[in-house]
C-alpha cells in the first residue's frame, strides 16, 4: 500500500526566452520581459494562481521584482504567499508583506528575533524551517500538515527553482516561451546552482502538452526523477 503524500503536488511555472533566459541581466526585474506575454497567457499565469493553495518564490527574487503574488485578471481566491527567506531580511516595505493575500515567511533557526517580530508586525506569518538555513523538505511538510497546501505553484527564481529539483520536490514543470534571444553568460536562466559532471546527473523531463495560448507558446513537462537519458539512435 503506498504511503500518503506529506508533501504539496508542485508546480513549477515560469516564462523563459528562446535561450532559456528570465531577465535581460543579473539583477533585472523579470517584469521587464513578462510584459511582453501575450494577454492569454498572463490569464493563464492568473488562473493558475487561483487553482493552487500556494504560491512560492525566492527571496531575491522578492528584492528584485517585489511582486503581489496575487490573483488579479481572474475570479479567483489569492493563494497563500509563501516566501523562504533563512535571515529574516525581506524588505519590510516588500509587496507580499501588504494586504492582498496571507503570507508565510519560512526563516531558519538563525534568524535574528527583532527580524522576526518585524515582520510579524506587518501581519505575515513566520515558521523556523531548519537550523542554519530554510530546509525545504522541511517546509513542504509544514506546508502540507499545518497549512493544508495540497498544491503548490513555485514562479522561481532560479536558484530556489534549482534547490526545490535537487530535493525532487517539483512534480511539473510549464514554461511560457517568450520569442526573444537576450544572450549572457552570468544572465540567470531558469535553473541556476551548481554545475553538473555528467549526463548522468541531468533531471529527465517528459513533454505531456503543448499548446499556443495567444502568441505564445507553452510547454508542460512531468518531472521524471530518477529516470536514465536515452540515446538517440543513429
Amino acid at each position: 500500500m503506498q504511503e500518503p503524500k506529506t508533501r504539496p503536488h508542485v508546480l513549477m511555472m515560469s516564462e523563459i526566452t528562446a535561450d532559456g533566459k528570465l531577465t535581460l541581466k543579473r539583477g533585472a526585474s523579470s517584469k521587464i520581459l513578462m510584459k511582453y506575454m501575450a494577454p492569454e497567457t498572463e490569464v493563464l499565469l492568473h488562473n493558475t494562481r487561483a487553482d493552487y493553495d500556494a504560491i512560492m518564490v525566492g527571496s531575491n527574487t522578492i528584492k528584485i521584482d517585489n511582486s503581489f503574488l496575487t490573483v488579479r485578471l481572474v475570479p479567483g481566491k489569492s493563494p497563500l504567499r509563501v516566501i523562504p527567506n533563512s535571515r529574516a531580511d525581506i524588505p519590510l516595505d516588500a509587496n507580499v508583506l501588504k494586504p492582498g493575500a496571507p503570507t508565510l515567511i519560512a526563516v531558519s533557526g538563525e534568524a535574528p528575533p527583532d527580524r522576526i517580530a518585524a515582520i510579524r508586525s506587518r501581519g505575515a506569518e513566520v515558521v523556523v524551517a531548519g537550523e542554519r538555513e530554510v530546509d525545504l523538505p522541511l517546509l513542504m511538510q509544514i506546508l502540507h500538515d499545518r497549512f493544508g497546501v495540497k498544491k503548490l505553484m513555485i514562479e522561481g527564481g532560479p536558484t530556489l527553482n534549482w534547490y526545490m529539483l535537487q530535493h525532487r520536490l517539483v512534480d511539473e514543470i510549464r514554461l511560457i516561451h517568450l520569442p526573444f534571444i537576450v544572450g549572457g553568460a552570468d544572465t540567470p536562466s531558469l535553473v541556476g546552482g551548481m554545475h553538473i559532471d555528467s549526463e548522468d546527473e541531468m533531471i529527465v523531463l517528459r513533454l505531456k502538452k503543448h499548446y499556443l495560448c495567444g502568441s505564445n507558446l507553452v510547454t508542460e513537462y512531468d518531472v521524471l526523477y530518477g529516470e536514465k537519458v536515452h540515446g538517440i539512435s543513429r
